[in-house]
């Protein structure tokens, strides 16, 4: 293994980033000429192209996540937390993704796509042959670097996760700690009973959530929240996703629902539900998919009728509604006026509902529900509802327009990858903490499986993949955070997290064998709770779409303008 110093690797990963932007910008500039003819890119070319198209995505994230590594490594650099473990981090992670940038970059288990089909097979060349990237080519991922990089995750090191005074005098280390603490103490021991019994985490663990103020990271306090920013919002998702899922779900739908309210609500709406929001008592929950429009929200058909006296009367049918039973608050997406198609004539309900019980999950008129079986993610519990005449107060129209729902909604989805990503981390960790807990402890031919070369690589990749996630997820928060426009950043850190949180959750069952498969090791669990992060808040072939059209389309603007 190299002996160059540290502070030398952090200089040579600022080269490689140098040349891995310089490729980038040529995959761009090809992708451009085979979908924007015209000078703008051309939907149905968008669509036929989708192969190229998606893998600049990829590309654009996998060099998204080496700039965040890199300012992860810089900021630990300063604070004098640049140790071994972190530089070995630097190297692991630059080496294996720059491998992938240049020969071939995994879309999904059998896409892979290479230079060649994105039209910039020289350029990948020039990339690869750049001293800086040749060096991490040759020295970043080896043998011997993971088996130094894994030992120490097997004494207990870890790279460094500070987040310090950059990001607020070192208060979110301290809600790190937090979260942990309450995740490991109340959570942790009993998520995986919970899930064999496919039950709802209970009342009393949401109001020791409430409060410690996870529902109101984001609420101002003004309305009783905590007034803190989607960094702080990520840090605590990812904390309680690290001891399951469902934890770090719960504040899911308190963050799409206070942040629909507190941007686009009437000082009523926000007076009324923000403060009941931040403090627990009212538990809202997202209802926008149907049946037949997935990801296509123009499509949505639930109609909602004004009535004589303003109120309003929902019917039609919703799908994959998390928590839907447990909540008292729905954000209905609807269409308020018939007459006009697409976005233009969806507006967004808040409609309150009683909370269900086992008994009667849905005691309202007007509402029924019939609750999906699923995998995992099930302390949530998933419903399909139909809504006949289902009864929304006049003051329930959201901001008090008609027509603007599809434009408050899409100004959340940020914060919602965001946070899943977040969760996507939090998984992960899980994920990593279940493998390396148990292959310290299992042995084999008389040694621990860690002392395995193919075991110590899977921990090894796992760990330094996790930490280029969370550093990617963390950098869109923060663009978040700054009011700068970040639905490219976000979709990014969500396809690329969910893709680590998968991997490693499958290589996490590889080291188990065939406990793994067993329903009483948490690991199967964490399998099945990772894979539907690839899924929700924007399946990963709509997330490659919306960064690539983005990234093209401001290309294309770009040179319009010049």
């Amino acid at each position: 293994m190299s002996e160059r110093p540290s502070n030398e690797w952090i200089i040579t990963a600022r080269e490689c980033l140098t040349a891995a932007r310089d490729y980038q910008e040529s995959v761009r500039a090809a992708t451009l000429r085979a979908v924007a003819p015209g000078g703008a890119p051309d939907p149905a070319l968008l669509t036929r192209e989708q192969h190229r198209v998606h893998g600049f995505a990829w590309v654009a994230a996998s060099i998204a996540a080496l700039e965040a590594t890199l300012d992860w490594a810089v900021r630990a650099e300063k604070a004098g937390r640049f140790t071994e473990i972190e530089a070995l981090c630097l190297r692991i992670g630059f080496g294996e993704y720059c491998a992938q940038i240049a020969s071939g970059l995994p879309m999904s288990a059998h896409e892979i796509v290479r230079p060649a089909a994105l039209g910039a097979a020289e350029a990948a060349r020039v990339f690869a042959a750049h001293p800086a990237t040749a060096h991490l080519l040759a020295e970043g991922s080896t043998p011997d670097t993971r088996a130094a990089f894994a030992a120490l995750l097997a004494d207990g090191v870890r790279p460094d996760e500070g987040l310090g005074a950059a990001d607020g005098d070192g208060a979110l280390d301290l809600v790190r700690d937090q979260m942990r603490a309450f995740t490991a103490q109340a959570i942790t021991p009993h998520a995986h009973q919970w899930h064999l019994a496919d039950a709802l985490i209970p009342d009393s663990v949401i109001a020791e959530m409430a409060a410690l103020g996870v529902f109101g990271v984001c609420i101002p306090e003004a309305h009783g929240g905590l007034g803190l920013g989607k960094l702080a919002m990520a840090v605590v998702s990812e904390e309680l996703s690290r001891g399951w899922i469902c934890a770090g779900s719960l504040g899911t739908r308190s963050e799409i629902a206070g942040e629909l309210i507190a941007e686009n609500g009437t000082p009523e709406q926000k007076a009324r539900w923000l403060p009941r929001i931040a403090d627990g008592s009212c538990l809202p929950t997202a209802v926008f998919t149907e049946p037949d429009t997935g990801s296509d929200l123009a499509a949505v058909r639930t109609r909602a009728a004004r009535q004589a006296d303003g109120s309003w009367q929902v019917t039609g049918a919703k799908t994959w509604i998390t928590h839907a039973a447990r909540a008292d608050l729905m954000t209905m997406l609807v269409r308020t006026d018939a007459g006009v198609p697409g976005y233009a004539g969806l507006s967004m309900l808040l409609a309150e509902k009683t909370r269900g019980t086992d008994g009667a999950p849905f005691p309202d008129e007007g509402i029924d529900g019939s609750e999906i079986a699923v995998l995992g993610y099930r302390g949530m519990k998933e419903y399909a509802l139909g809504l006949d005449g289902f009864a929304v107060a006049p003051e329930g129209l959201l901001g008090g327009s008609e027509g603007q729902g599809f434009k408050q909604l899409m100004r959340t989805f940020e914060g919602a990858r965001i946070q899943t990503a977040a969760r996507a981390v939090g998984v992960a960790w899980n994920a990593f903490d279940l493998a390396i807990d148990y292959a310290l402890g299992r042995k084999q031919f008389g040694a621990a499986l860690t002392q395995f070369p193919r075991v110590a690589d899977k921990l090894s990749l796992m760990a330094a993949e996790i930490v280029m996630a969370r550093e990617l997820t963390y950098a869109a928060a923060r663009a978040k955070d700054a009011r700068a426009r970040c639905d490219i950043e976000a979709g990014m850190a969500k396809l690329l997290a969910a893709r680590a949180a998968w991997s490693a959750a499958d290589n996490a069952v590889q080291i188990h064998g065939g406990n793994g498969y067993a329903l009483e090791y948490p690991i199967s669990r964490v399998l099945c709770d990772a894979r539907i992060l690839n899924i929700f808040e924007g399946a990963a072939e709509i997330q490659a779409q919306v960064i690539g059209r983005g990234l093209l389309a401001g290309q294309a603007r770009a040179a319009a303008a010049a």
